[in-house]
């Protein structure tokens, strides 16, 4: 059996992300599992976990990767930093043909490195399997209900990323107090089980869309819309979740009813920009307009949420969107609605999330990747290799020409 050398890769992207795609003790895990793989790790001194807990472990802890034959990190990898030749498996946020990371892919081209992107990673029905998606949900419903909290000087807990782990995150959880508000959440993926999940441990009442717009309640509760909750054919025709996700230019929003009755809105869902917004800002000037927090997980920017104006950072995860002016003002001020739209918050809990992240990644990924590839989900998710790209990602060709 051939050896095969595993470098885990410093992250070198500003902001600095502290995130790791396997823990140390995942680390001796890989190496009972598969006795021909060696592992070395990059040193670095931003990550969650430090040189000396992989050292504790009997890791190796070296600057040079040079020997080893797969390289895996979280980030895209600096053009400088990447070695030919290599076989790559990161974000590269490129198959959307994102202007900013059209030299990395150059790069990956001319140094004829194999590029296996986690966003690509999917199975024989063209299913994600992997991502940080639940830790985004989980830390993004955490931010809206702290934001919710200050906005009425209710309960004042710690930022997340400021706990030192998921668990302390849950005993600030455990001093939040809410009043009969109405918290509603888009989406039925990972990131919305996620946000159900911080929901879930304040053991608030799950409530149906109709008992959400028609009901008063002397408790908090919570609804979780799906698509079919909230969109309809503009010809009025039956819903069809194919059809939707196919054609989403067809349908019109009918989401306007629960902006009346709804306090916390805490958005989850996948976005099309040619689906339909939630609402509009015209509907946001409305003087029966109930929300007054976002939290916009999603953080697609002038995306489903108008209020979305530009994406908030981890130290500043709060600012304000004015109805009546269209622009942001101060976060928690009486007449602006208060905007939460980190765009990495899985980085709040780099511990938890990474760990999560590796349990993936060894359960559903490893098997193919350092095995021989049985259900082509290798195949699938290699963007470039061997100085070109490969057949399914022949349409970025104009975007690195």
């Amino acid at each position: 059996m051939n050896r095969i050398k595993l470098g885990i890769i410093r992250e070198e992207k500003t902001p600095p992300d502290m995130r790791v795609p396997f823990t140390p003790l995942q680390c001796t895990e890989l190496l009972r599992e598969y006795p021909q793989l060696e592992i070395v790790v990059q040193t670095s001194n931003i990550r969650c976990y430090a040189d000396d807990e992989y050292r504790a472990f009997g890791l190796k802890v070296e600057e040079k990767l040079d020997n080893c034959t797969l390289l895996i990190g979280i980030k895209e990898v600096p053009v400088d930093r990447l070695i030919p030749n290599k076989k790559y498996v990161f974000f590269s946020h490129t198959i959307k043909k994102q202007p900013h990371n059209q030299k990395l892919l150059k790069a990956v081209i001319e140094k004829k490195i194999q590029l296996i992107d986690y966003e690509c990673l999917t199975d024989e029905k063209h299913n994600r399997v992997i991502g940080f998606g639940r830790y985004a949900g989980i830390v993004g419903a955490y931010n809206g209900l702290l934001g919710y909290g200050k906005k009425y000087d209710l309960f004042h807990v710690k930022p997340a990323h400021k706990c030192r782990d998921r668990a302390e995150l849950e005993t600030e959880l455990g001093r939040i107090k809410l009043s009969n508000i109405k918290i509603l959440i888009t989406g039925g993926g990972r990131v919305a089980n996620g946000v159900i999940e911080t929901v879930s441990a304040l053991k608030i009442r799950k409530v149906t869309p109709y008992e959400f717009l028609y009901c008063s309640f002397r408790e908090p509760v919570y609804c979780q819309l799906h698509s079919k909750d909230y969109n309809q054919q503009k010809d009025g025709s039956s819903w069809s979740m194919k059809d939707f996700y196919e054609h989403p230019g067809n349908y019109v929003s009918t989401f306007l009813p629960y902006t009346k009755v709804c306090d916390l809105l805490i958005t989850a869902h996948f976005w099309h920009p040619q689906a339909p917004k939630l609402f509009s800002k015209e509907d946001m000037k409305l003087p029966d307009f109930r929300i007054s927090v976002i939290a916009d997980v999603s953080c697609d920017i002038n995306g489903s949420v108008p209020s979305t104006l530009k994406a908030s950072s981890i130290a500043d995860p709060f600012y304000g969107y004015n109805p009546l002016t269209e622009n942001t003002d101060i976060p928690f001020s009486k007449n602006a609605i208060t905007v939460m739209a980190v765009d990495n918050l899985p980085c709040e809990l780099p511990r938890d999330a990474s760990e999560d992240f590796g349990k993936e990644l060894i359960e559903r990924v490893l098997p193919d990747l350092l095995g021989d590839d049985k259900t082509g989900m290798i195949d699938r998710a290699s963007i470039a290799k061997e100085g070109k790209l490969t057949s399914q990602y022949q349409y970025l060709s104009d975007y690195i020409a």
